[in-house]
């Protein structure tokens, strides 16, 4: 049995001053595989004292000396990429494959493109009125993350924060916490200073709650779900700190008829399904030109009934279980509103899939037909669930996609490079995907409207964690 009992303080493993212990489940087999212990608002307060101490030298640490922190951190990274892919697949159920390729190495590879960053960025600057512009560290950061990409989450807020000279206290999601301990153990490795890197497990809104009202945290950076992001902004008002956050998404993904039908369901279907349709940014809205629709339907309906749902230990890109009950019952939910609201099910439906009934495994869920005022159209699912919605003209494609509350990502797929330009210049996403390309390590990424406001990733995410200051340009005194 695992025993998470420990905290990251101020560069050692401390024992709670007060927790709660909180059982850590495998969710492809329900079974119990150890225990966190959850912390109190007293313990963030001492993170926070040891961040604080911490920032008034590391703020001033040369940018030559964080660059070869980071290297170090990369380095430690990738020696011990594979306990990274075990703890993901174990804790949140991502298949090993996916979780080797992409959930922990995503890790490794977020850390060089802030590495890139933070070398082209200059540290000071003329502006064209002749006035000097300097950044500089924003101070203590609290940093709070989800459990569907759990290293994913921690290294694009912890990475930028070490990176511009600030501190942070973490605290990582209680249902993922094998993953967050291991990368405080890279972050020892490293050799960052005592109390430049603070984790503290614990639930929102015990830690999350004090770490948004703590008086000596100057910046909040959540990401999750909409209403939990507007509760961080309300706590941390009051102390005006400044509040970056990554939020739901509901994506369009349009698909025009002059579009390699093959190519774009395959990717559409494939897309949705990814991480059991447990990502922020998943195409969920396949919006179809009425033209091709009953053709699209067709080549729908054979991917996803070929959607492979199996054990997340085993190798292949199958997608593995929903990480715990909650969610399970979520998408069961919204898979019976789906039904209904008299939308056709194409594929899938309500339960398990057979010879799964062990974990929260879901059936890969594809409904037609549907229009954009229904619930299943309208809200996150977060699992397995496809909508299909037809559209007569480019103009009303665009106009359906963008008929949304979120704005995190886009999709589409054509065949007119004119036409690719023009959409996605039309659509309201932070992100746009074009006929299954997508952008690089490095860019930001975040949202419009409701999907939240700031940017992760790259320079933009290097300013999130920085201020700016002014001064004249000095000649002689």
């Amino acid at each position: 049995m695992i025993k998470l009992n420990r905290f990251y303080i101020d560069g050692a493993w401390v024992a709670p001053i007060s927790a709660t212990p909180f059982p850590i489940k495998n969710p492809a087999n329900i079974t119990q595989i150890g225990e966190v212990m959850l912390g109190s608002a007293e313990d963030v307060n001492r993170a926070a004292a040891a961040a604080r101490r911490a920032f008034d030298s590391f703020s001033r640490t040369p940018k030559d000396a964080r660059i070869a922190l980071l290297e170090k951190l990369a380095q430690v990274f990738s020696d011990r990429l594979e306990e990274m892919a075990q703890a993901i697949t174990t804790e949140m159920g991502a298949p090993i494959t996916m979780s080797r390729e992409v959930q922990a190495a995503c890790g490794m590879d977020h850390i060089w493109a802030f590495i890139d960053a933070l070398q082209q960025q200059p540290e000071r600057e003329t502006l064209p009125n002749s006035d000097v512009l300097i950044r500089e560290p924003i101070g203590v950061c609290g940093l709070i993350c989800p459990w569907n990409w759990p290293i994913n989450q921690i290294v694009l807020k912890a990475v930028p924060a070490l990176a511009t000279g600030s501190t942070c206290i973490l605290k990582p999601s209680e249902y993922t916490p094998l993953s967050a301990a291991l990368f405080a153990e890279f972050v020892d490795e490293a050799g960052y200073p005592p109390g430049v890197f603070n984790m503290v497990f614990g639930d929102g809104p015990t830690v999350g709650t004090a770490l948004s009202h703590h008086p000596d945290v100057d910046m909040m950076s959540f990401t999750g779900s909409t209403r939990a992001g507007v509760q961080v902004t309300k706590d941390a008002a009051d102390t005006v700190k400044r509040v970056t956050l990554e939020l739901g998404g509901k994506s369009p993904n349009l698909i025009f008829a002059d579009a390699d039908l093959e190519a774009a369901v395959s990717t559409s279907v494939a897309g949705c399904f990814y991480n059991a349709g447990q990502s922020c940014d998943a195409p969920t809205r396949l919006l179809v030109e009425r033209s091709c629709y009953d053709q699209v339907l067709e080549l729908v309906a054979h991917a996803g009934a070929a959607q492979i749902v199996e054990d997340p230990a085993k190798p292949g890109d199958h997608i593995g279980p929903l990480f715990d009950e909650i969610q399970y019952d979520r998408v069961q939910a919204m898979i019976q509103v789906g039904i209904d609201e008299g939308a056709r099910l194409l594929v899938g439906g309500l339960g398990k899939p057979e010879g799964l009934e062990d974990g929260w495994y879901a059936r890969p869920t594809i409904f037609a037909d549907v229009t954009n005022e229904m619930r299943i159209a309208r809200e996150e699912i977060f699992g397995p669930v496809l909508v299909i919605i037809p559209f007569d003209s480019e103009a009303e494609g665009i106009a359906i996609a963008n008929d949304t509350d979120f704005g995190l990502a886009a999709y589409l797929h054509t065949g007119d490079i004119k036409r690719a330009e023009r959409v996605a210049d039309q659509l309201r996403a932070g992100t746009v995907t074009i006929n299954g390309i997508g952008v690089n390590y490095g860019s930001p990424f975040g949202g419009y409207k409701q999907s939240g406001n700031g940017r992760e990733g790259g320079l933009f995410g290097l300013e999130d964690y920085q201020e700016v200051k002014v001064r004249p340009a000095l000649t002689r005194i």
